[in-house]
């Protein structure tokens, strides 16, 4: 039996397309392994999104490099660089044995087969074999982006919108809770978007009524939701669905309506900032967003609008990205180019600011109970915290691993909640 060891990077959405192929390769005869020098292949599978994620890939695929030199084992590389720059890797990577696209992947067990001529065997895409904890997983619900910012490459990448049928969702869903899943946390690069390939109009609000009716499902979470596709309807649906967590992942980007112009995103800062409120109708709702900094054009006025206005909305959570001109987009020709040490004091600036919001957020909660998802010894998940990206919850008290407890909060730190279990 052939073992494979997989180097996962990237977004949540990219994890799943690692899931799916170890889980064809399992269909397959094929074995995972955890330690790479136990390897007969070496599966690196690539984030290409931003230049910080492309130099992670390269270091990544060195490791593996390595790691071949002692082993002989074959070395492949998947994922969005190899899709969008697998000519370069092909000249410069000789160390590599096989570079698949994104489209080769589902056809990741043939390839292997060939690659280390063993019989072909039968194999299925529809498995997975799932790298988070049993009570959690991740659902994409589409692949691809028509929004077209002018500075981002995932069309290039990933091409326009490809909806999954609802009844798709809805199946997968179903074997995801039958295995044990209590939150699902749903993944596309515009989840508000959702289904307009389809059937002419988003969806999401489709999805999160049908999700209510599968028995298993405690939690479900929403990320990566555009601004520009978030209604009125949806925002009503997170406050009156009990299965849907009064929390959103909301990427705004920026405030100002020239910077926004520029960049492509179809939204106002008025309609953002609308947004804004009606979610704090509730306020304990959780907002996460990311925010682009030292984009073209951009001006200390605009930065200071931004600034102001992050410190206004209080967003429970918020990444910032500076800007880097990536090629084949539009921004990256646009006039007015910010410096780079520019564009990294501003991305500083906006962490200093968002510290402050982040602790005042956190410290409404001392004193106060959440429901904790147990994910170890001591520590926790709320509904304020989406996998890996946000704070977590540190309790005293002995509880299992996927289990709900009640915490009471005694202490606060701009990240993350401390306390102490009331009952299990």
């Amino acid at each position: 039996m052939p073992r494979v060891f997989l180097s996962q990077l990237g977004c949540p959405k990219n994890l799943i397309d690692g899931e799916r192929m170890l889980g064809a390769l399992v269909d397959a005869g094929y074995e995972v392994v955890r330690d790479p020098y136990e390897a007969d292949v070496l599966l690196v599978n690539t984030c290409g999104f931003i230049l910080p994620a492309k130099e992670e890939s390269i270091e990544a695929i060195l490791e593996a490099g390595e790691v071949k030199k002692r082993t002989k084992a074959k070395l492949v590389v998947v994922g969005c660089l190899s899709q969008r720059y697998r000519r370069e890797l092909e000249a410069e990577l000789p160390e590599v044995d096989l570079i698949l696209g994104l489209e080769e992947e589902r056809e990741i067990a043939a390839c292997l087969d060939r690659l280390l001529g063993r019989m072909p065997s039968g194999f299925s895409w529809d498995g997975r074999y799932r790298l988070t904890p049993r009570h959690t997983a991740y659902l994409k619900l589409a692949d691809g982006c028509d929004n077209r910012c002018t500075y981002c490459t995932i069309p290039l990448i990933r091409g326009p919108l490809r909806s999954v049928p609802l009844e798709d969702v809805l199946k997968e869903a179903g074997r995801l809770a039958d295995d044990g899943v209590r939150e699902l946390i749903l993944v596309a690069q515009d989840t508000a978007n959702y289904g307009r390939d389809i059937y002419g109009e988003p969806r999401l609000i489709e999805v999160l009524e049908a999700l209510q009716k599968i028995e298993g499902l405690k939690w479900v979470r929403v990320l990566y939701a555009h601004p520009a596709h978030v209604s009125e309807e949806l925002v009503r649906a997170f406050r009156e669905l009990p299965k849907v967590l009064p929390y959103l992942d909301l990427p705004v980007q920026h405030i100002s309506d020239r910077v926004l112009k520029r960049m492509g995103r179809r939204v106002s800062g008025g309609r953002i900032r609308k947004l804004v409120e009606m979610f704090r109708k509730d306020p304990d709702f959780c907002l996460r967003t990311t925010v682009l900094v030292g984009f073209p054009g951009e001006t200390e006025e605009d930065f200071r609008e931004l600034l102001e206005f992050i410190d206004d909305a209080e967003f429970d959570r918020l990444g910032v990205f500076p800007y880097f001109p990536e090629e084949g987009t539009p921004a990256a020709s646009f006039p007015g180019q910010v410096p780079e040490e520019v564009r990294r004091g501003r991305a500083e600036r906006v962490m200093e600011v968002q510290q402050e919001v982040s602790l005042r957020r956190n410290r409404r909660w001392v004193g106060r109970k959440l429901e904790v998802l147990v994910e170890g010894d001591g520590v926790g998940r709320s509904f304020r915290d989406a996998p890996e990206v946000d704070g977590v919850v540190y309790f005293e008290g002995k509880a299992k691993v996927g289990d709900f407890v009640e915490v009471q909060i005694t202490k606060a730190d701009p990240y993350d909640l401390y306390g102490v279990v009331l009952k299990i």
